[in-house]
């Protein structure tokens, strides 16, 4: 009974080290990300409806709003009307925001994954769905918000917003990107 006591033991302490070390390890990889100064950080560009550029630390980085799929920009005229519709409110920031990750800090692209917030605490990625800029894309474990992006989707549809309007979207972005692959 002694023995079997002190296995479950050993091979418990030994998961607990592995967890914590791979934790160390994730974390580290990620350390550029963390601003220096907590805080703002400010978006220099804006690529559509959900990815911008931004400088942290010196550094330029491509970010990917968590939990939304904006119309891609050869989806005309919503693939450019959703860019104009993310650049207007971060022009309206001053291009000054606040990211905060989820569960999966970066995407296959290698991209930083992100809640992107203006100093008021408004979330655009919400932002974007509720105003009809962009569907929801439940990816887990990123899942935080779900239910808030549910929320503003199901009043952007129910208020004919934007991509729900009666001349909005004749296909989701996922669907055009089947029909239309990028050669890279």
């Amino acid at each position: 009974m002694h023995r079997r006591c002190l296995k479950t033991s050993t091979l418990f302490t030994i998961l607990i080290a592995i967890l914590l070390h791979s934790l160390c390890i994730y974390d580290n990889s990620l350390a550029f990300i963390k601003p220096a100064n907590p805080g703002y950080v400010r978006v220099i560009k804006v690529h559509d409806g959900d990815t911008v550029t931004i400088v942290l630390n010196s550094r330029k980085e491509k970010v990917r709003l968590i939990g939304i799929d904006a119309p891609e920009i050869k989806q005309r005229p919503w693939g450019t009307k959703a860019r104009k519709h993310l650049e207007k409110m971060l022009t309206a920031s001053n291009r000054k925001v606040t990211l905060e990750f989820d569960v999966e800090r970066r995407d296959k692209h290698g991209r930083p994954l992100c809640y992107i917030f203006t100093p008021d605490r408004k979330m655009l990625n919400i932002q974007m769905v509720k105003d009809g800029y962009a569907v929801l894309l439940t990816l887990p474990p990123n899942i935080k918000y779900v239910d808030e992006l549910r929320i503003a989707q199901n009043e952007a549809r129910q208020h004919r917003r934007g991509i729900w309007g009666s001349s909005g979207l004749k296909e989701t972005p996922s669907e055009f990107r089947k029909k239309h692959p990028r050669n890279n």
